[in-house]
């Protein structure tokens, strides 16, 4: 079998380390190119030195000094900053984790896909913001996109050998979060403890609080779009407190195929990883007689505002994708640092789109990265605005 080489962008976060996990169990089938993440140096360097990568990153250039400490005597490279994302994204690899969380993570996306390499992608924002230019970008160079999401890997499980134009349906399941079973008038008053703990999986902060308030799924609903081409009708989302089954593809015969699952972020990142091969997975085994009952429901609009937010996204194209993920970014952040209420993401998003759509100009420019990156820009400097807003009101 001949040694792949890889490079995992994100090493550091949940994804990135299900993803080491796999690899350390196999690492004589590897070569590891670069490894890449942010303030968690002790981590990066340790795993860098493990896996005796080439070379390790942080996004952090005023980090370096650490790493380059923590990696003395490795013989591996340490560097920094966004240019350094990028050369590690420039050099030669045969298969890249695109784990990096938020808009960071399209740059070295694109990069890496411009070298023809397969990239597999657990970064939500790159297709959310920029999926067609990520798209075209594959198909220029002949790279290919495996998804990374348990959803998108199990609709992309679903379709082999089927043709995409008989498919009726797709249907993407949601655990519902934190707060699926609250009373809704306890919502705005959720602390930020209580959106960080997820029922079903161990994520980490930002993608756990997302779960809360389903922005992670309104996003998935735009990622189904822009990676399968099917069309906002043909695509719902139903709550599923097991998350045993990650999603179903309903065929015009009235089938349906459905792929289900232990709650493990390593099923969707093996099947990346081994593509077009199925390979052993340390994974629980299901008991379905144990399991005895799946449950599934269709989200409240008034609990979950988000999904809504992400089909009118859809409907008014453009670069209405950026400027949802930019807000829902600095929402985030907001929450996180108290400025807003767990409620007021959804209004804050909601209102950076009005106000957008109220303009036009921009949000109908070309899609290419400076474009993306200006309109991201703009939207974050508009979400603060309407966070100040909300805070005097």
């Amino acid at each position: 079998m001949a040694v792949r080489r890889i490079s995992i962008f994100g090493a550091t976060g949940s994804i990135g380390q299900s993803t080491i996990d796999l690899i350390r169990r196999n690492i004589e089938e590897y070569d590891v190119v670069a490894l890449t993440g942010g303030r968690n140096i002790a981590r990066l360097a340790e795993d860098a030195r493990a896996l005796r990568a080439d070379m390790a990153v942080t996004a952090f250039p005023e980090r370096l000094g650490e790493l380059k400490e923590a990696l003395s005597g490795s013989g591996v490279e340490a560097a920094a900053g966004e240019s350094a994302l990028l050369l590690a994204a420039d050099r030669p690899a045969d298969w890249i984790m695109s784990a990096i969380v938020g808009a960071a993570g399209l740059a070295p996306g694109l990069h890496a896909l411009r070298h023809g390499t397969t990239l597999a992608l657990a970064n939500k924002e790159s297709l959310v913001s920029a999926g067609p230019l990520l798209l075209e970008t594959a198909r220029k160079s002949g790279a290919r996109i495996l998804p990374v999401d348990s959803e998108h890997s199990a609709v992309f499980q679903a379709l082999v050998g089927e043709d995409p134009a008989a498919v009726e349906k797709v249907i993407i399941t949601a655990s519902g979060g934190a707060f699926r079973d609250w009373p809704l008038e306890k919502l705005a008053h959720a602390t930020l403890e209580q959106a960080s703990s997820h029922p079903n999986w161990d994520m980490g902060q930002r993608i756990t609080i997302d779960s809360a308030s389903m922005f992670n799924k309104a996003m998935e609903v735009i990622e189904t779009k822009e990676y399968f081409g099917f069309s906002p009708d043909q695509i719902e989302v139903l709550i599923h407190p097991q998350s045993l089954v990650h999603a179903l593809v309903g065929f015009r015969d009235g089938a349906f195929m459905a792929h289900m699952g232990a709650p493990d972020m390593r099923h969707a990142i093996g099947y990346a990883l081994h593509w077009p091969d199925r390979r052993e997975l340390p994974v629980a085994r299901l008991d379905l007689a144990r399991v005895g009952n799946l449950e599934f429901k269709a989200p409240d609009q008034a609990r979950y505002p988000a999904l809504g937010l992400a089909y009118a996204v859809l409907r008014a194209g453009g670069l209405n994708g950026t400027v949802f993920n930019a807000a829902k970014e600095r929402a985030l952040d907001g929450f996180i640092d108290g400025r807003i209420k767990f409620t007021q993401m959804a209004q804050v998003v909601e209102q950076v789109l009005d106000r957008f759509q109220q303009q036009g100009g921009h949000i109908n420019a070309a899609m290419t990265l400076d474009n993306l990156t200006q309109i991201d820009h703009l939207a974050r400097i508009q979400s603060d605005r309407i966070m100040t807003e909300l805070a005097s009101a």
